[in-house]
């Protein structure tokens, strides 16, 4: 077991969408998505702390004791008073936050949540869990707000190893200083290699041992195996096993089309589909579809037997690709072009997943042509093609540019914040602000 004191306390930029929650006059019972340990409970228990008088902690796994009180009658004043006498405590309803954690244990728990919206919507209820996006996490249907926590952006990585002042100093189109880029540039291989788990962040930020964060994410890893397992039918585990194991390898592919006979020979979607809607339904894999055309609205022409996957976290990708330290930081490598530049693109996908933009990727009819991602934002379809350090040039995003003439279009890499009509090219470090800076 890893010993180590964590001191480091961690701001998460989902805080803000918990206060808007709790303050809105509409609140419905909270359920936080998100995959395994990227910390929705941390940040509900360090959210009823700050902003609540009382929390009620309910762990429905950790103790199994605590389902009965749901097992008959669970309209939400019988509820309420067996939780009364349960932690011997008052619950008032202005300024009591009740967690409900690892709610998937307990179906009637889940289903008590439309009677707290229907008829004590007056009471702070947040539940959480892991695989709350499978069949069998399923919530009463427009009963519960959502909310879904992802690995700790780049910038949250920034906040959390200390780097508060460059944070707030990155370069920007008015104010590029090139001593401050290459800072960012190196603290952005950090993020490469550690990645966004917290506990992996929270190891870096306290030791600096890069040996201890890979030893983590190599435990973390290994406990999603052991999931499969656990929550999988037994016909399905092996090629759960298979598609996640195949992630890296695709990735490190120049096409990263995802290809079913390259994980098992004569493999077809229809034997693959239950396991990877598993792997994508509990947010360990993110599945990018090919878009035929950019219009809106980008859903419409999606092509869903067309697709690449990632994994949620680029420090766990690089853990299981088995990329050493040396990858990140030896002067004789460049992680940004290494492995294909999957890493890169691993990031900027990750990016842009908190900021809420539908996404797809394009390629043209022949397939010579492919843009890494485009987005949906307002009335905008947004092109984003990724550069592996700082050679920028981009002939399949020419070739979308002269079929689509997009109003905007971005390039990211390592090169300088530049405008030219539509096309931005914006440094890989900035991206957790894209949506600024394709609103300004």
């Amino acid at each position: 077991m890893l010993k180590y004191t964590i001191f480091v306390i961690m701001k998460r930029n989902i805080y803000k969408s918990l206060l808007a929650w709790k303050n809105s006059k509409d609140r419905k019972p909270l359920v936080l998505y998100g995959a395994r340990q990227v910390g929705k409970t941390y940040i509900l228990k360090e959210f009823g702390k700050n902003e609540f008088k009382n929390v009620l902690y309910l762990n429905f796994d950790a103790n199994k004791e605590l389902q009965k009180y749901f097992a008959d009658d669970i309209s939400p004043k019988r509820i309420i008073d067996s939780l009364k006498v349960l932690f011997n405590q008052e619950i008032n309803t202005n300024d009591t936050l009740i967690i409900f954690d690892e709610i998937q244990e307990c179906q009637r728990a889940k289903d008590s949540l439309k009677y707290f919206n229907e008829d004590a919507p007056e009471y702070y209820i947040a539940a959480a869990g892991s695989f709350l996006g499978i069949a069998g996490g399923k919530f009463p249907v427009g009963q519960v707000d959502k909310l879904t926590l992802f690995p700790l952006s780049f910038f949250e990585f920034l906040e959390a190893t200390n780097n508060e002042i460059l944070l707030k100093n990155l370069p920007s189109e008015n104010n590029w200083n090139s001593g401050i880029n290459a800072l960012a540039t190196e603290k952005l291989k950090q993020y490469f290699y550690v990645g966004g788990m917290p506990e992996a962040v929270k190891a870096y930020a306290e030791t600096g041992d890069l040996l201890l964060v890979r030893q983590i994410q190599e435990n973390i890893l290994s406990s999603y195996k052991e999931d499969f397992f656990k929550h999988i039918k037994g016909s399905d585990i092996p090629k759960v096993r298979m598609l996640w194991d195949s992630i890296p390898v695709h990735l490190a592919k120049e096409k990263k089309k995802f290809v079913y006979k390259e994980i098992k020979q004569g493999g077809r979607a229809a034997e693959f589909e239950n396991a990877l809607d598993w792997l994508v339904n509990t947010g360990l894999v993110y599945k990018i579809s090919k878009t035929g055309e950019a219009k809106l609205p980008l859903i419409a022409y999606e092509e869903r037997d067309s697709f690449k996957l990632y994994m949620h976290d680029t420090g766990l990708l690089a853990a299981s690709a088995k990329l050493d330290i040396k990858t990140f930081f030896n002067s004789e490598h460049d992680v940004f072009r290494e492995f294909k530049g999957a890493i890169a693109e691993q990031f900027v996908l990750q990016e842009l997943k908190p900021q809420n933009f539908p996404i797809a990727f394009w390629a043209n009819s022949t397939g010579k042509a492919e843009v890494d991602f485009v987005i949906q934002y307002e009335d905008k379809i947004i092109p984003i093609e990724v550069k592996s350090g700082e050679n920028i040039k981009a002939k399949s995003l020419g070739v979308y540019l002269e079929k689509y003439s997009p109003k905007i279009a971005i390039r990211t890499s390592l090169s300088n914040y530049e405008k030219r009509e539509s096309l931005i090219d914006i440094p890989l470090y900035l991206l957790g602000d894209l949506k600024g800076i394709i609103s300004a």
